[in-house]
C-alpha cells in the first residue's frame, strides 16, 4: 500500500490575529519540520495556545497563512489543556473519535493497550483521575494516526508523578516518529522534552532557537528576563 505524502514541513507565514481592536498575534512566522519536539513557551497571554489553534485550523488569522506540504487535516490532532470527556466509557470515547474520521478500528484496542487504559476501558471517562483523563485524551488523538500532534499544556493540572508519566508518553510518541508541537508554562518540562524552543511575548515570536542554546545563552533580552523569572513589560 502506497504511503500517504507527509503534511510536513508546516510553514506559518506571517500570521496576525486581531480581536476587538487588540492584536493577539503579530506577524508570526516559523517552519515546523518533520520529527522532534518543539515547545512554545512564554508568559500568560503571549499567544501560545492561539498559535496551536491556528495550526490546527480551529481559527482563521486576519492575515498570513498556515501552509502544509500536503493538506490532509486528519493527519494532525490536537489535545487541549482541558480535554472534554464524552459521557461514555473510556473505550467509547476512543471509538467515537476513530469512527468520526473513518479511521482504522483496530487502533481502538491498540490505543487502550498503548496508553495503559485496558483495565479502565468500561469505566465512565468523566470519573477518571486527571492523569487518566489526560492519557485518554492523548490516546484518542493517537488513535487518529496523526503525523503531527499538537499539545496544549499537557500536564498543567497534574501532580509530579502524573506529569512524569505524560512526559514519558510524549517522548515515546516522538521516538515513534510523530512530530510534537506543544505549549508549556513549565520551563523544566521544556528543558527535558524539547529540541527547539519558540519563545513568544505579547503575540510576537521573539526567539526561535535550539533548546540548548535558548536555556544557556538566550539571544534576546526578553528571553533572558523571562528565564530569570522577572515580569516582562
Amino acid at each position: 500500500m502506497r504511503a500517504s505524502p507527509s503534511i510536513l514541513p508546516m510553514i506559518v507565514d506571517a500570521i496576525s490575529l486581531q480581536r476587538e481592536g487588540a492584536t493577539l498575534l503579530d506577524q508570526v512566522s516559523f517552519t515546523l519540520p518533520q520529527g522532534g519536539i518543539t515547545a512554545i513557551i512564554g508568559p500568560n497571554g503571549a499567544g501560545k495556545t492561539l498559535t496551536l489553534r491556528l495550526c490546527q485550523g480551529l481559527i482563521t488569522p486576519n492575515s498570513g497563512r498556515v501552509v502544509w506540504t500536503h493538506n490532509a487535516p486528519m493527519r494532525r490532532a490536537m489535545v487541549f489543556q482541558h480535554p472534554v470527556m464524552l459521557r461514555r466509557s473510556v473505550r467509547a470515547n476512543i471509538e467515537h473519535t476513530v469512527r468520526a474520521i473513518g479511521g482504522d478500528t483496530k487502533r481502538i484496542d491498540a490505543a487502550l493497550s498503548r496508553f495503559a487504559l485496558t483495565t479502565l476501558a468500561n469505566r465512565p471517562a468523566r470519573l477518571l483521575s486527571g492523569g487518566e483523563q489526560q492519557r485518554l485524551a492523548i490516546a484518542r488523538a493517537w488513535a487518529q494516526a496523526p503525523e503531527l500532534l499538537l499539545l496544549d499544556e499537557p500536564s498543567s493540572q497534574l501532580d509530579p508523578g502524573q506529569t512524569r508519566d505524560i512526559e514519558m508518553l510524549i517522548q515515546q510518541l516522538a521516538a515513534d516518529g510523530i512530530t510534537i508541537l506543544m505549549t508549556t508554562h513549565d520551563l523544566g518540562q521544556a528543558r527535558r522534552l524539547a529540541k527547539r524552543i519558540l519563545f513568544f511575548n505579547r503575540g510576537r515570536l521573539i526567539e526561535d532557537n535550539t533548546a540548548g542554546s535558548f536555556f544557556t545563552a538566550p539571544a534576546t533580552q526578553e528571553a533572558q528576563t523571562f528565564l530569570t523569572g522577572e515580569l516582562l513589560t
